[in-house]
């Protein structure tokens, strides 16, 4: 049983290390360079280095074995139920909210934007937000493989609506937008939503798990930017009312 939970684990392993490096290599290069740090400091964060690579390895073998496999067999056994094009969208709200409010990244950037804004963009807001933007991507994304609906048709109005939210949302909402889209897209979208719905593309009639299941992605990395955006324009007229 513990075998099977680590096959393939070497390449993990191997993948995670060719991501740390890099970083390793650039901390050094810059202690010894610009930096100078004291001992202890260094000391932390080599301790802190080596703790993101056994923590990734475990992460992503957790993932290779348990969501993205899970996430499959939930995919086809929900496209196998009728009133597909109701029950979806509703399941696929709450999966996405969940996920984001499980996604590490994102608690990260809103850490550091209720830190950096001395506290006026609170982090539970910029959850909530985010949360909301990408389960409503992801409703709208069963849709689009229920009714078999061409991505383009959803990806050009996106963005066309979040470069027009652009001239009216507040200036540091729209750095933070554009970071959110990016940061949404982590690794527990990707893996267990991403293989929800690849695994309702191959059992509903008539779609293709590679043209239908794939682009749900693109479509997280919008609803964020356009809800964080709508967040600006809320925050502008609650100052305008209040001044």
């Amino acid at each position: 049983m513990i075998a099977e939970l680590f096959e393939g684990f070497d390449h993990v392993l191997l993948e995670v290390l060719m991501a740390v490096i890099p970083l390793l290599v650039f901390f050094l290069i810059f202690q010894i360079f610009f930096l100078k740090l004291e001992k202890e400091r260094i000391k932390n964060v080599l301790i802190g280095i080596v703790l993101t690579f056994m923590g990734l390895s475990l992460f992503l073998q957790g993932v290779e074995v348990g969501f993205f496999p899970a996430g499959e067999v939930i995919g086809e056994l929900l496209g196998e139920r009728e009133n597909t094009l109701i029950l979806l969208p509703i399941l696929g709200f709450l999966f996405g909210f969940t996920a984001t409010f499980a996604e590490p990244a994102i608690r990260i950037l809103n850490y550091e934007v209720e830190k950096v804004t001395s506290g006026s963009i609170s982090k539970n807001v910029m959850l909530i937000t985010l949360s909301i933007g990408v389960a409503c991507s992801i409703a709208l994304s069963m849709v689009r493989i229920v009714l078999g609906i061409p991505l383009w048709y959803l990806i050009v109005p996106g963005y066309g609506l979040a470069l027009l939210l652009i001239f009216f949302s507040k200036d540091r909402f729209i750095s933070i937008a554009f970071d959110a889209g990016g940061v949404a897209t982590g690794p527990m979208t990707v893996t267990f939503i991403m293989a929800i719905a690849v695994g309702i593309a191959e059992v509903t009639e008539g779609r293709d798990p590679l043209m239908d299941g794939f682009g749900m992605i693109a479509l997280v990395a919008i609803t964020p930017i356009l809800s964080v955006l709508i967040l600006g324009l809320i925050y502008k007229w609650k100052e305008s009312t209040s001044s």
